[in-house]
């Protein structure tokens, strides 16, 4: 029996440790981490109707990246260079589809990371691409289409036998017809198509002309699997265009496939973006490429949409600039940015930005301008500005750029934001000591288990290094971490000191009360003849409250009075009820009392063996502890009835455990009455045995308390007090037979 309890408990611990919580969108600002929140204020300020809504993954950061980078699935242009590329022997430079190679762990691991592209422009990878009457107009999607042979103008396609079919419908109208049909952003489908075919309506998948599927479509390159083999991937997407690539009637008849008109093409598959992807879950361009959150509850990082590593990084600024070119960049728009658990602490560099041209640096610098300096993504003015700081703004130098020419530093501004600026315009500086330390508590006495947040004023607030380390006089009264956060460990007086790197210290002195949790009683049940007498023994808990002051009450005193002590004196027959309380926190224990008439002597003679403590009976010979046999080793006329702890009545051969009654009856008046205590047995069967062992176990670690005659039997050092690991290794040993447990 012990083994089967320890292999559950180890099963259900080991299940616990596995338990994933799943995904979880939380709407507004506040509900990002702080080193999200600069950015969105900012963006925020700027375009009051933006919404930003956190999508807590539940996945560790390393373990995405690890998913992710794995060869072919997130590509790079061939042309890129080696920090973008994976260099691993017999994987560098093979082209995975063609022009495409395998991307770098760092090319991956930049383009994860949201805090990346939390600007104006690149955010848009994370628009919802739900259908928006109010933004999804032909006039915004001519913008997106500006610049590519799709511009304001009307489609014309080939059939299978080669004949040209000229159409009154644009390209604009096209796809905001396929968007309100599928249920998605028209300017999604507008960038999708052009960054999948490009700008020109020669590409092969929307040529109609390539051999073998003359007259077939694939605005979005659904299907087009990489392929090594010459224009192996723009086939397969045909394939599917033709066929579906053997997909059921039903699936073609829901996606219009065949596409044998560019219509059929552009609604077919904006549907299919829709069904497939934007409605699971994969909302955004950035989910579609990177699947960390779909509602179809299948495996994750294995249903994405294309596999270039920069897709969500392109389209996200198209999008942008169909907005802009709107002036739709104030409406209502909602973005859904990715969270991943223990991410890097600053958010990962592009893999453009050579680490050579930077030495690490933790340098206080200011703006040396006239008004403003510009905060960009990257070090050069063709990156993103993220914000703009004012004259003699203060912040902090992670990076000084050492490169050639025109030279760059990353700093950290004091609200979190992390960027770029020309180092000309930085200024040292100089160190300024710190003088003077304000630390303060909102209070200096907590309960055990609370935390209390230091109150913390480095002085002069200009000080060049406010570092400050936390340390506790005594870490048995306080625990204090690195952030000044206080956890009261258990009661006493520590002194908590707050100390600067120059040596400037200041105190606060904290006092941990530990309240009282709750009160158990021995017994929980009492029963004496007029006259006797009798001790309630109670135990308060948490062991080290520091008021366990208790009151001892008699519901009716003409029955049975019990002094301030628990010593219960009982006066008369009848029955009642003694109230135990705590003075801290009023927890209540209420003991029934059952006073019966005097008995005569020799009317019930008890063997010598056993021990009645009130009406406590301990000593019962261990394994011959049988009903019939306990019921031989007492003398009486009246008649015995033994019952156990749910006041069944216990058969001649079996065994009488903790919290059984022996009663003496005459015509069915109970006369007297012992409560059994068999010290090692506290869950009452009459067995000592691993059951046991765990039961008390889940006491010592207060998980469920025992409490009357169950408390006593667990006290098998039979001292009075509360069972300890003492306790339980007596029930060990007498398990293993080394050391049976006196009665």
């Amino acid at each position: 029996m012990c083994k089967k309890i320890v292999i559950l408990v180890i099963i259900l611990l080991g299940l616990s440790s596995t338990i994933v919580l799943g995904a979880t969108k939380k709407e507004g600002i506040e509900n990002f981490p702080q080193e999200y929140q600069a950015y969105l204020r900012e963006l925020q300020n700027k375009y009051p109707n933006w919404k930003f809504i956190a999508l807590y993954t539940d996945l560790d950061w390393t373990y995405v990246i690890n998913q992710e980078n794995v060869f072919g699935k997130n590509l790079v242009p061939k042309s890129y260079s080696d920090s973008w590329k994976n260099t691993t022997p017999g994987e560098y430079n093979v082209e995975v589809d063609s022009g495409w190679v395998d991307s770098s762990r760092r090319a991956v691991e930049y383009c994860m990371d949201a805090r990346n592209f939390l600007n104006e422009v690149r955010i848009f990878q994370f628009e919802n691409l739900s259908y928006d009457a109010q933004t999804n107009q032909v006039p915004t999607i001519e913008k997106i289409l500006y610049g590519t042979e799709f511009y304001q103008t009307n489609i014309n396609y080939y059939t299978s036998s080669g004949s040209l079919v000229q159409t009154n419908t644009s390209y604009g109208q096209a796809i905001l017809n396929a968007a309100q049909t599928a249920k998605v952003s028209a300017l999604h489908l507008a960038s999708r198509i052009k960054q999948e075919v490009g700008p020109f309506l020669s590409h092969s998948s929307i040529s109609g002309r390539v051999a073998g599927f003359e007259g077939y479509y694939n605005f979005y390159n659904i299907g087009a699997t990489s392929s090594s083999e010459p224009m192996g991937a723009i086939r397969n997407g045909l394939q599917y265009a033709k066929d579906g690539k053997g997909a059921s009637e039903a699936t073609k008849q829901k996606y219009l496939i065949p596409w044998n008109t560019k219509e059929r093409a552009i609604t077919g598959g904006g549907i299919f973006i829709g069904s497939s992807y934007i409605h699971l879950g994969q909302d955004t361009i950035y989910l579609q490429k990177f699947d960390v959150s779909n509602e179809k509850k299948d495996d994750l990082f294995w249903h994405q949409y294309m596999t270039n590593v920069l897709a969500p990084y392109s389209e996200g600024k198209l999008i942008y600039t169909g907005y802009k070119n709107s002036s739709l960049l104030n409406s209502s728009i909602s973005f859904v940015i990715p969270i991943y658990n223990n991410m890097p602490e600053l958010p990962v560099e592009s893999p453009n930005i050579n680490s050579s041209d930077y030495v690490q640096d933790n340098t206080k610098v200011y703006a040396n301008v006239t008004s403003t300096l510009n905060v960009r993504s990257g070090p050069s003015t063709s990156y993103e500005v993220i914000t703009s700081v004012a004259s003699n703004q203060t912040m902090t130098r992670i990076a000084r750029g050492v490169q050639n020419g025109e030279r760059w530093d990353r700093v950290k501004l004091e609200n979190g934001i992390v960027g770029y600026v020309f180092q000309s315009y930085l200024q040292e500086k100089p160190d300024i000591a710190v003088s003077e330390i304000g630390l303060k508590a909102s209070q200096n006495s907590i309960n055990k288990g609370e935390k209390l947040q230091l109150q913390v004023t480095v002085l002069p607030a200009d000080a060049t290094d406010k570092t400050i380390t936390f340390t506790s006089s005594n870490e048995k009264v306080a625990m204090v971490d690195e952030k000044g956060e206080i956890l009261a460990v258990g009661s006493g007086t520590s002194t908590i000191t707050a100390t600067a790197k120059n040596g400037v210290k200041a105190q606060v002195t904290i006092q941990v009360y530990t309240k009282v949790e709750d009160v158990e009683v021995i017994p929980e049940r009492i029963v004496l003849q007029e006259g006797q007498s009798m001790q309630i023994t109670a135990i308060v808990y948490p062991t080290d409250a520091d008021n366990k002051i208790i009151t001892f009450t008699s519901q009716n005193t003409s029955i049975v009075q019990v002094d301030k002590e628990g010593m219960v004196s009982a006066i008369k027959q009848g029955n009642t009820t003694i109230t135990v309380e705590t003075q801290d926190g009023k927890k209540q224990r209420e003991i029934e009392v059952i006073i019966l008439p005097v008995l005569q002597e020799g009317e019930i003679v008890i063997d010598k063996n056993l021990q009645l403590t009130g009406n406590i009976l301990t000593g019962l010979p261990y394994n011959e502890h049988t009903a019939d046999k306990l019921e031989s080793m007492f003398t009486t006329n009246y008649e015995i009835k033994i019952v156990n702890k749910e006041n069944q009545v216990i058969l001649d051969e079996q065994k009488v455990g903790t919290g059984s009654r022996i009663q003496f009856l005459q015509n069915d008046q109970l006369m007297a009455e012992y409560t059994v205590v068999l010290y090692g047995d506290v869950n009452g069967d009459g067995k000592i045995n691993s059951i046991d062992l765990l039961v008390l176990q889940r006491d010592i670690l207060e998980i469920e308390k025992l409490s009357g005659a169950f408390l006593q039997a667990g006290n098998v050092r039979k001292n009075g007090k509360e069972p300890s690991s003492v306790d339980s290794l007596k029930i060990q040993r007498h398990i293993l037979g080394l050391e049976l447990i006196s009665q």
